[in-house]
């Protein structure tokens, strides 16, 4: 009998499996995407730590949609938690601190939710951090890059619209500062307010507006984007590390089916429970403890979540009284002009690939990484990127700062005004010489080998330092990179030398001078022999 079922369920699941086949050729699709190698190396885990905290995000908050209240009606509070009975707050409000006391699980899947959103956030900056030094938005990668970089910009308004969602004081304060920067564009700037906030700040619904851009609107594009992303990494193959075997059209890993995926799904259940851990173990956004918005108190020491730090930062960081009134408007300089660094840091950043191929003219597909040392000026660019972002970071904590190491707040601004202006440049500076003098270390490596530490005495009297010359895959690292030259500066098909073509040829010896050229096998060759000699 057993014998027979079995065979009767194997003849149905092959029925369905071939009547599915004939109709969609999945078995082809299948195959072709199991046999996609991937590199194994950890840095490539970052990747993977942004999808699966997206993941638990809508898993947890899938859970959290069930009984929250996205409604601004005032209520009396009447849940367990003592010291707020009795006081009148929004059923947003309400809900929230319904959700934390009183609802089984429900704190745990609030902050399991909310570390996974900073996870989230976190694991994608890091991870376009890896591609930028590495090099691995070069050709033919470039859009992939700003359509991750998209996906950057997506996850911080994501998790801004759910940190606003609970209605407390925090998140009210984050929304004024977001209404006042809004209301500072001219002409427009009150229309927008209006728009969003449904009336004048606070309005009447604008918890409601940001829970459907929360739970529909931004999830749906990130899911769109992070798709077209997968898609792209299929398509194009993965990057990887050079080294022995490894080519341009060659990658050295495992396929996804079934070592990979087995891998992945592994490393999933890992993040869920880290997540899950911290969850546990530390408090996150304890709203009970700010309690509800209320306009006309302003609590020192409140901080947003840290990806939205770097705007309020700028906020801060700007002189104040830079007003003026022109064309019956006034001009408030000291929210627009920060407004306007920061479109222009987040536009250069997008389109940095683009950038680095028009001034290096290098049209070549790249699939080999970068060690970023051999690429100095791009190194340096991050360094200085990094820096200017983090001094703006650290200008939303001016006042915490100030509190703890009981310095005055003028004091502390002063000298992140300062270091925001000089901080990248110095960044700059060092990161490119410290780049320079690892590539002559490694040249002179690669030529002489390492230094063993004995002595040894020649029969004329010398005493000489015994080097030991590197192995094949060691000397592969240092000597595998390309030696990029300038642009030569060429006149045009007619015959002429534009202006832009100058700007092109100068910005190109500066991305490549002082450059290190690697060792070819010919000196290699001619040290080895002296080294005998």
């Amino acid at each position: 009998m057993s014998t027979v079922a079995t065979n009767q369920q194997t003849g149905f699941v092959g029925k369905a499996s071939n009547y599915l086949d004939e109709r969609t050729s999945i078995s082809g699709a299948v195959k072709e995407f199991g046999r996609k190698i991937f590199p194994d190396h950890w840095s490539f885990l970052l990747g993977e730590v942004a999808l699966y905290s997206f993941v638990i995000i809508l898993l947890s908050g899938s859970f959290l949609t069930f009984f929250f209240q996205a409604s601004m009606d005032v209520v009396t509070y009447t849940g367990s938690y003592v010291p707020l009975k009795g006081i009148e707050m929004s059923a947003a409000m309400s809900s929230t601190l319904d959700i934390s006391f009183d609802l089984r699980g429900g704190l745990l899947m609030r902050q399991i939710h909310h570390w996974a959103a900073l996870l989230f956030v976190a694991a994608i900056g890091l991870h376009m951090l890896r591609v930028f030094f590495t090099g691995a938005f070069r050709k033919p990668r470039e859009l992939n890059w700003s359509i991750g970089f998209v996906l950057f910009v997506l996850a911080m308004a994501e998790g801004f619209t759910g940190y606003s969602l609970p209605d407390d004081l925090l998140s009210g304060n984050g929304l004024r500062i977001i209404d006042g920067m809004v209301n500072a564009v001219p002409v427009v700037g009150t229309w927008i307010t209006f728009l969003l906030f449904g009336g004048e700040f606070p309005g009447s619904d604008i918890v409601g507006r940001l829970y459907t851009l929360h739970i529909l609107l931004l999830p749906a594009i990130l899911l769109i984007f992070i798709v077209l992303h997968l898609m792209f990494v299929i398509i194009h193959k993965h990057t990887q590390y050079p080294g022995p075997g490894k080519t341009e059209n060659n990658v050295v890993g495992f396929p996804i089916l079934p070592v990979y995926a087995a891998k992945a799904g592994g490393f999933f259940f890992i993040v869920f429970g880290v997540v899950a851990l911290m969850a546990s173990l530390v408090t996150i956004n304890p709203i009970w403890v700010y309690g509800p918005y209320d306009p006309s108190p302003v609590s020192a020491g409140t901080q947003p979540d840290w990806y939205i730090g770097f705007a309020d930062g700028a906020l801060r960081l700007i002189p104040p009284h830079l007003e003026t009134v022109w064309l019956g408007y006034v001009w408030s300089w000291n929210i627009l002009i920060p407004i306007l660094i920061l479109l222009v840091f987040l536009a250069a950043v997008f389109a940095y690939p683009f950038i680095e191929a028009w001034v290096t003219g290098d049209k070549r597909e790249h699939h080999l990484l970068d060690r970023p040392r051999n690429a100095p000026a791009r190194t340096a660019i991050g360094a200085a990127g990094v820096t200017f972002y983090a001094v703006l970071w650290a200008a939303a904590s001016s006042d915490i700062i100030a509190t703890h190491f009981k310095v005055t707040m003028e004091g502390v601004i002063n000298t992140l005004q300062i270091l925001l202006i000089l901080g990248p440049i110095i960044a700059f500076a060092v990161t490119k010489r410290v780049c320079l003098a690892l590539q002559k270390k490694d040249r002179t490596m690669a030529l002489h080998g390492f230094e063993t530490g004995r002595i040894v005495r020649m029969p004329g009297g010398e005493y000489i330092e015994v080097h030991q010359q590197l192995d094949e895959y060691d000397r592969w690292k240092l000597v595998s990179f390309n030696d990029n030259a300038p642009l030569m500066l060429r006149p045009n098909p007619k015959g002429k030398i534009t202006g832009g073509m100058r700007a092109r040829a100068r910005l190109s010896r500066w991305f490549f001078e002082d450059r290190i050229a690697p060792v070819t096998p010919t000196e290699h060759a001619l040290e080895l022999e002296q080294s005998h000699h």
